[in-house]
């Protein structure tokens, strides 16, 4: 046999395993669902639960569903949200009462659930979601607290858990002001937590100055933790998705996510990725995390595929894709798992978490938390991985 001919045949190979491979989006979604078999065990779940991270993984499951036509994506998730919703649209063990924006996240799938499966319980459930919304607590600004034990604060995880939900809802109920409402969310925001000197966003903001992590002059709290700018950036992109073209204050948003990018840019390390405490990587125990990764793969790659962001970022994330690879990505016996995932991170509460460097990279690290898993698959979706 010729070296042409050997060549050839193996040309006609790689293009043929190119053509049959699946896309990583798909191999990773299909490895979550073989680890967690029922959507309620996503991010190590123990219970059913209406949970903001199982939301999450299951909102990532259904942009899969619409990408491949593979209904067993979305009977994965309508399974879930099918048991957890009753026929009053009771939401189990959902609380009220605990005035927690958390809860919010998980309902924007019901949207889609609802407009498939014309379940009038899943639009009674989104009524229930509003209805908190409508009493939540808020700044004397109108920002939504995060919760109700966290009194005049705005965290960033909270606008990415509510904005995207209202902007949803303003789209089904036909009301602007629901559309309003998620912009003031975003800019509020914004005005309170970016740092003016680096363009990123701190984790927290306290109104009342109270609090033992806040800065006593701007209420700040003291580092910029990379997942809570990661739920940052995708809010305001998913909440582009759904606002009318000529809306008001729609540039704005576009601005926002224009200058996040470009400041973003700056702290992307050699390997092309992001660390738990962005503005400080190699610092002793620093290190590359999974989830805030994730999330700006997704924001990147939507912004650039909706025409927010220039196609010269195009680098940046094939950069960041191969650093996740390299560094965050591992394969056994077939199954795909995101390792260095921030287990979790917040800020109060008891024992007290004081949003200092040595709390933020002394959390727990685990592999194939949902807020790092949900967000790789739909980040590599964007990207076309």
């Amino acid at each position: 046999m010729t070296i042409r001919k050997i060549m050839l045949i193996g040309y006609l190979f790689i293009s043929v395993f190119t053509l049959t491979a699946q896309p990583m989006y798909q191999q990773f979604a299909d490895s979550e669902m073989k680890r967690f078999p029922k959507a309620w065990q996503l991010d190590h779940g123990k219970r059913l639960y209406f949970g903001y991270s199982q939301g999450l993984g299951c909102l990532a499951m259904l942009r899969v569903a619409e990408k491949t036509g593979d209904k067993k994506y979305f009977d994965y998730v309508e399974k879930w949200a099918d048991t957890l919703i009753n026929e009053k649209g009771e939401i189990h063990l959902y609380e009220l009462s605990t005035y927690n924006v958390d809860f919010i996240n998980a309902g924007k799938i019901l949207f889609e659930l609802y407009e498939k499966t014309k379940k009038e319980k899943y639009r009674l459930a989104i009524e229930t979601l509003v209805h908190q919304l409508k009493y939540q607590p808020t700044t004397l600004e109108g920002g939504y607290w995060h919760k109700l034990i966290y009194p005049h604060q705005i965290w960033l995880d909270g606008v990415y858990m509510t904005g995207p939900f209202l902007a949803k809802y303003a789209k089904l109920s036909k009301d602007d002001r629901y559309y309003d409402k998620a912009i003031d969310e975003i800019l509020i925001t914004a005005k309170h937590t970016v740092d003016a000197k680096t363009g990123l966003y701190y984790h927290a903001w306290d109104e009342s100055k109270k609090q033992a992590w806040a800065n006593p002059q701007t209420g700040q709290s003291p580092n910029f933790w990379g997942r809570s700018i990661g739920w940052y950036f995708m809010a305001v992109i998913d909440v582009l998705d759904e606002l009318p073209v000529d809306y008001p204050r729609r540039d704005k948003l576009i601005q926002l996510v224009q200058s996040l990018a470009k400041d973003l840019s700056n702290y992307q390390d050699d390997e092309g990725l992001w660390w738990q405490v962005i503005d400080q990587a190699g610092r002793e125990k620093n290190y590359q995390e999974a989830s805030v990764n994730s999330m700006f793969l997704y924001a990147y790659s939507k912004g650039i595929n909706k025409k927010y962001l220039a196609e010269s970022y195009r680098g940046l994330i094939h950069r960041l894709y191969q650093g996740i690879q390299s560094r965050l990505l591992k394969k056994k016996d077939g199954v795909w798992t995101l390792i260095q995932c921030n287990a979790v991170a917040g800020l109060g509460g008891n024992p007290y978490r004081d949003g200092s460097y040595d709390y933020y990279v002394g959390e727990r690290i685990r592999e194939n938390d949902t807020k790092a898993t949900g967000p790789f698959i739909m980040g590599c979706l964007e990207a076309g991985f």
